[in-house]
């Protein structure tokens, strides 16, 4: 919902693309900086307790953001700060809440647990969105920062049900906080090829195919639509992911995930083309839905990939890097497609990062092709507490 808002809510303040993309630098700078720091962290600290920290200091920001907006007082710059600060809180966020996950459950149910976690994550991207544009329409953009503080008292919940998660952690905890330990987390990725290649791909395909910040100026410029319509076009990506997730969910395993995978990219670069080509509101929710189910094939896979490979005690590190790559791909891409679309316009940046991702794909196999004869019962080196 908060995402959905922060672009309606800068293409309120101005009619400018480029300023939609420079919510993508706001986010990325922040994850640049922090992303390697919080990897470690993550694998000396409980996990658990950092994600009380994290989500409570989103609480706060959030609350701001509605503050901001009661008061009149809303503008580009403390939308961009206030971004930055949410993005370095995510930088911790995410590393140890990912890297919980395998602690979690054992190593044959890891897909299904993604599965499920993208599900979770997806009906809450379809809600958000769709209920933020009859929210900006009827109440205001104020109460949809003010929702989303609210909701965080749901993960704070969960956190607590939880209760308490084994993992490993280093003796010395300060030296697993150091630059050797990030040094050590980067020769981990470099010396996989098969995470490395994932993690580059990741990032070209997300770079190019970035369609949802120019969202807001393809709805009202291209589409001629309101709020509401718009909200049901931001969640549409997130109802393709939630099917296709679900359908992962009930598979009992999946081979052959190598190439699975890198045609779940072509099709989400494909799909983007689709949308930038889209005349009506129909045919640009189809196309969406059919981005976010590509995406949701590519991310599950991904991540089994990724954890299955890594073991618990350097897994926040591997995380952090992967961060960098998945968070820099859309949020770099962001600020390319803002800058594409005031030269050319909107369709056209859409329908170029859609080139650009299966050209991209090509490079990547080209250059590395592990991920080709990958098939997912390889030997795995990741250690579950979890019975």
């Amino acid at each position: 919902m908060q995402a959905a808002a922060l672009l309606w809510n800068i293409r309120d303040l101005t009619n400018q693309p480029i300023a939609l993309g420079g919510i993508g630098l706001a986010r990325i700078i922040p994850v640049v900086i922090f992303s390697l720091i919080a990897g470690a962290v993550a694998d000396v600290v409980n996990r658990r307790n950092l994600l009380f920290l994290t989500q409570s200091a989103l609480t706060f920001l959030a609350l701001i953001l509605a503050i901001l907006s009661f008061t009149g007082k809303i503008s580009l710059w403390n939308i961009y700060l206030n971004t930055a600060l949410s993005a370095a809180v995510v930088a911790f966020d995410g590393p140890a809440r990912q890297a919980l996950v395998p602690n979690l459950v054992p190593a044959d149910d890891l897909p299904n647990a993604f599965s499920l976690t993208s599900i979770a994550f997806q009906v809450g991207a379809i809600i958000g969105p769709g209920l933020g544009g009859l929210v900006i329409a009827y109440f205001g953009i104020g109460y949809t920062y003010l929702l989303n503080a609210i909701s965080y008292g749901a993960v704070v919940i969960a956190l607590v049900m939880m209760g308490s998660v084994p993992q490993q952690i280093p003796l010395n905890k300060r030296a697993a906080v150091s630059l050797t330990a990030i040094k050590e987390g980067i020769r981990f990725i470099l010396s996989r090829e098969i995470i490395l290649s994932s993690m580059l791909l990741d990032f070209i395909a997300t770079f190019f195919s970035s369609a949802n910040t120019l969202l807001p100026s393809f709805s009202r410029d291209v589409l001629h639509v309101g709020a509401v319509a718009y909200g049901w076009l931001t969640a549409a990506q997130s109802i393709g992911a939630a099917v296709a997730a679900l359908v992962i969910s009930q598979l009992e395993g999946i081979r052959r995930q190598g190439p699975v995978f890198l045609l779940s990219v072509v099709a989400f670069g494909l799909a983007t083309i689709a949308f930038g080509l889209s005349p009506t509101f129909a045919a640009a929710m189809v196309t969406l839905m059919l981005v976010g189910a590509a995406d949701s094939v590519s991310t599950i896979i991904r991540n089994t990939i990724r954890q299955l490979q890594t073991p618990d005690y350097i897994r926040g590190r591997m995380t952090s890097i992967n961060q960098i790559f998945y968070m820099g791909g859309p949020q770099l891409g962001e600020v390319e497609a803002g800058v594409v679309a005031q030269i050319f316009g909107v369709p056209f940046a859409i329908i170029t990062g859609g080139i650009g991702c299966i050209l991209g794909l090509g490079l990547i196999v080209g250059k590395w092709p592990a991920l080709l004869h990958y098939n997912g019962d390889e030997p795995i080196e990741a250690g579950f507490p979890a019975d």
